[in-house]
């Protein structure tokens, strides 16, 4: 199946928007950033090419002054906080997780907040109080101490449980984490696209795609490439920044 014929239900479904004279919010959210690299300098062209924001889920840990220098030059792209070090503290015979029960809250509350500061003071205007946890695993007992640290939103990834804290999830990912570890068949992909958009007839919310720069084959690049290319002409599809939910 060529490219063109994997789009052709996203293109019908949109179309059926169009017609209905709604417009479906997409957003980008591309994890683990931490300083410049061909990889990101790819990401960053092929957006602003099409003219679609990024959210970058930067770890503060590792991350400094190289990466403010290159984001200069990409305004379409922001940074939320992707934890603080994106280390695993989780036993071998659980999955992993950052952000888990397995410390102390107040260790985790604290490198929290130390990463929010040092990308808020990094990145300034393009800074979202977004938290993004690694893996897109939290103890949910953590979620009530979020906002006293300045925290606005979360995401992670799947459905809105719709909890306390405002959600910004992402939905559809690009890779194949328990295969080839390279993007995943056009074709399912644009089905789960698909899928959201109608679920969003009834729910409302965003699409959110979620994509990692540091790890694309050719193949996910293709479909990057393809699906901006699609939507960001498509006047029922609309690429948003964070920013604006969280700024509510």
């Amino acid at each position: 199946m060529s490219m063109t014929q994997a789009f052709t239900p996203l293109m019908r479904e949109l179309d059926r928007w169009q017609a209905a004279g709604r417009i479906a919010d997409f957003w980008l959210r591309d994890d683990d950033a931490t300083e410049p690299s061909p990889a990101l300098d790819r990401l960053l062209a092929l957006c602003a090419g099409h003219g679609a924001p990024v959210t970058l889920a930067v770890i503060p840990a590792p991350t400094g002054d190289a990466l403010v220098q290159r984001l200069a030059t990409a305004p379409l792209a922001e940074v939320a906080v992707h934890g603080w070090a994106h280390v695993n503290h989780a036993p071998p015979s659980e999955k992993k997780q950052e952000l888990g029960g397995h410390r102390p809250a107040s260790v985790v509350l604290a490198e929290l907040q130390q990463g929010f500061a040092k990308l808020q003071g990094l990145h300034a205007a393009r800074f979202a109080p977004l938290l993004v946890p690694p893996w897109n695993r939290i103890d949910q007992a953590l979620l009530p101490e979020l906002g006293g640290l300045g925290f606005r939103a979360l995401s992670v990834f799947g459905p809105e449980k719709g909890g306390a804290m405002l959600e910004i999830n992402t939905h559809v990912d690009l890779i194949d984490w328990h295969g080839t570890r390279g993007g995943r068949p056009p074709e399912a992909l644009v089905a789960e696209i698909v899928a959201r958009l109608q679920e969003m007839e009834t729910t409302g919310g965003v699409m959110g795609f979620l994509t990692h720069h540091l790890v694309h084959d050719e193949a996910a690049w293709a479909f990057c490439a393809a699906l901006l290319s699609i939507t960001a002409g498509h006047p029922a599809c609309r690429w948003r920044r964070v920013a604006e939910f969280t700024d509510r």
